[in-house]
């Protein structure tokens, strides 16, 4: 079953919560994130089958009532970007393996990125990180052998290079262990 993630921002925290109610009686779709975000604006991300996170992003934007910032609809994406934006990630052997980073100005444009840097090489996506204390940021942690994660990290870029939203990318070859304790 092809899997999707739809995410709504929206620029009411009272709307948010409405929305949110609306998406998850419309379709069987799974709640990843639902909160509050940088600058006082409130997001959804719901994950499931294409058609059921269709419907979804469909009731939200009708009951969104012109509070809506922002929708993505992402279609077939990488599995891993489910555990990593919940933080359920296992941690992979780390010694020796280098740590991608992508920092993005948008909090949404970041699950792009991760979604093309996850499909190009054989990496373990570790974190995608939206919004949340970092002033409406987004970024996404990787890892893998040096070479794939330099080519993720290239891959993530191309995605999202023309909206000029990119702040920051890094690779670090073989990475201190300590750069990966948050995981455990």
């Amino acid at each position: 079953m092809p899997l999707a993630i739809g995410i709504l921002e929206l620029s009411s925290i009272a709307a948010g919560y409405l929305v949110q109610d609306g998406m998850l009686k419309a379709a069987d779709v799974k709640l990843l994130v639902a909160r509050t975000i940088c600058p006082g604006k409130y997001m959804i991300v719901v994950g499931g089958n294409v058609s059921a996170v269709q419907t979804a992003l469909d009731t939200g934007e009708r009951l969104a009532a012109g509070f809506q910032v922002d929708k993505i609809f992402l279609p077939n994406v990488d599995p891993q970007l489910f555990p990593s934006l919940t933080g359920s990630v296992e941690l992979p052997q780390t010694k020796g393996k280098a740590l991608g980073i992508i920092e993005t100005f948008s909090s949404s444009s970041i699950v792009w990125a991760a979604d093309a840097a996850a499909k190009a090489a054989n990496v373990t996506l570790l974190r995608v990180h939206i919004a949340m204390a970092v002033g409406g940021k987004g970024f996404l942690q990787l890892c893998g052998d040096v070479g794939a994660v330099k080519a993720a990290v290239a891959a993530g870029i191309e995605e999202i290079k023309d909206a000029g939203i990119l702040v920051n990318h890094v690779v670090i070859s073989n990475a201190a262990e300590e750069l990966f304790k948050e995981y455990v």
